[in-house]
This record gives C-alpha cells, sequence and structure tokens, in this order.
C-alpha cells in the first residue's frame, strides 16, 4: 500500500528538478545572451578598428555618388557561411557606390576581403560571436559624415538584431540619409517589431534630404507587411519596382527591401545567389537637383 505513494513522491520530486533544471538554463541562456548583445555600438574604419559608442562623426568626408549617379545594393549575407560570398559581393561592389549587409560577421575572412578592397566601412554590431560581430554593415565608397547604432531584443531567442542610421554628403548639397535594418523575427504580436520601426521614424521625418531605407525587414506575415506600407506612406517613401524580382520569399511575401525618397529611381532588379539564403537587390537613382 505504501509503493504508490513513494513512487508518486519519486515522480514529484523529479518533476520539480527537471524544472528547476529548465529554468536555471533558461536564465544562463537569458544571461549569455545578453552578454553577447552589450550595448548599441558602432564602428566606422576610419576612425578606429574597434568598436566605441552608440554614435560616431567622421573628421571628414567625400560625396557618395558619381556625377549625379547613385548605385545601391541590399544583401542579407548569412554570416558569410556560403561559398561565392567574395566573388558575389565583389560584383555588387563594383556595380554600387553603397551596399546595405545584414548578417555580417566581421571575422578575420571578411576583414581579409576588406584589406584587399578599397572599401569604407561602417557597421552596427548586433551580438558577438567567438569575438566576431554580428550585425547590419554599410560598405561604400566613401566614408559616412556620421553613423548611429540601434538594438531591438528578439522576443523569444533574446539575441539582438541592430539598425545602422548613417549619412553621407551627395554633389547637389543635400545630405542622404541610409536606414539598414534587420528586423525582428520572432514576434507574432509585432509589439517589438514595431518599437524597433519607432526607432528609426523620427530620423527620418526629421531628415530633410534624400533617403535610402533597405535591409531585410524579415515581411513573411502579412501584418508585418502592412505595418511597412503604412509606415512608408506617413514617411513619405517609395518601394523600389524591379525589373526582375528574384527575391527571397516565405509564404509567398519578400523578406528584402529597398524604399528611397527624394531620389530619382532609374532601374531595379533582384538577382540569384547561391552565396547566401537571400538574393540581392539593386538600383541605380539619380539625384535631383539639390541647394548648392
Amino acid at each position: 500500500m505504501s509503493q504508490k505513494p513513494a513512487k508518486s513522491t519519486r515522480l514529484s520530486r523529479l518533476w520539480l528538478k527537471s524544472l528547476l533544471l529548465l529554468l536555471l538554463s533558461a536564465a544562463v541562456y537569458v544571461a549569455v545572451a545578453t552578454y553577447l548583445n552589450g550595448e548599441p555600438e558602432v564602428m566606422m574604419s576610419e576612425i578606429e578598428p574597434v568598436f566605441v559608442s552608440q554614435c560616431v562623426t567622421a573628421p571628414s568626408s567625400r560625396v557618395l555618388d558619381s556625377e549625379g549617379r547613385l548605385r545601391v545594393g541590399v544583401w542579407n549575407i548569412y554570416k558569410q557561411q556560403k561559398k561565392g560570398w567574395q566573388q558575389d559581393l565583389t560584383e555588387l561592389a563594383r556595380r554600387s557606390e553603397l551596399m546595405l549587409l545584414q548578417e555580417a560577421k566581421l571575422n578575420a575572412g571578411f576583414h581579409q576581403y576588406l584589406d584587399g578592397s578599397s572599401l569604407h566601412l561602417v557597421m552596427a554590431k548586433a551580438f558577438s560571436l567567438l569575438k566576431s560581430p554580428v550585425g547590419v554593415m554599410n560598405l561604400a565608397t566613401e566614408q559616412a559624415r556620421d553613423a548611429c547604432a540601434y538594438h531591438a531584443v528578439e522576443p523569444w531567442i533574446r539575441f539582438a538584431k541592430s539598425t545602422l542610421i548613417s549619412r553621407y554628403p551627395l554633389s547637389n548639397g543635400q545630405t542622404l540619409l541610409v536606414v539598414n535594418l534587420h528586423g525582428i523575427n520572432f514576434d507574432w504580436q509585432l509589439k517589438s517589431y514595431r518599437a524597433q520601426w519607432q526607432q528609426i521614424v523620427q530620423k527620418i521625418n526629421l531628415h530633410q534630404g534624400p533617403v535610402i531605407l533597405g535591409g531585410d525587414f524579415n515581411t513573411w506575415r502579412g501584418q508585418r507587411m502592412a505595418y511597412i506600407e503604412q509606415l512608408a506612406h506617413q514617411l513619405r517613401l517609395k518601394e523600389a519596382v524591379y525589373e526582375e524580382d528574384k527575391r527571397h520569399r516565405v509564404f509567398g511575401l519578400p523578406l528584402d527591401h529597398l524604399y528611397y525618397r527624394g531620389l530619382n529611381l532609374m532601374m531595379a532588379e533582384s538577382f540569384t545567389s547561391g552565396a547566401s539564403d537571400h538574393n540581392p537587390i539593386w538600383a541605380e537613382f539619380k539625384l535631383k537637383p539639390g541647394a548648392h
């Protein structure tokens, strides 16, 4: 008669130990993720080869466009995990003054790639893996005038996504505001997703010149896409229309986007790449007359 209560007690103790172990593991995971996220930090290759405070300013800068022409690439590079990323990135760089990368991992291989190029780097770190920063990155033919980094933490996995807001001088006397964003992915109610976007809405609203907004927005759901379209209307942004659209899709919806304001779109396309789980976007713009 006493065996059943004893067995029940053992099961209760086992269940309690399992629960405590699960809670401890979750606490350790959150602590590790928080440590790896750190604070929002930005790196600009012209200043120091280390991450500094949330915002940096360059000592001087030249115009980004080439005689009124501005060519822009957008690509989630998948932490350079697939073969051929160097070749595809080189080809994208060959035809661009500005590239907006997401999931860029600043490891030894990427440093080596940059050493062999004349590109200028600005990066907003999301988190670090084995001392290699991962986040969004601008590569450009000229350095940014200034840049700021922002964090948004994934509600479930607790790792951060980063946003980079930078400015570049243009030959028509205007300043180009560039927003490079990797959108929060695991947020069904979109509370954190909306909060991430609200970090940049005021910045775009206050800017008087042209705007480029691009990145992997993780718009795999109709509600997400509808929210971005609402913001674009509010901010007077237009989305690039692609002559050929090979953007990666989930549930039929594209994840990667390029929006603009205050520029004339000449052409845009998205082409396939085997070097990432996303396909690159490329567009050519022409500057509008500005104040000289």
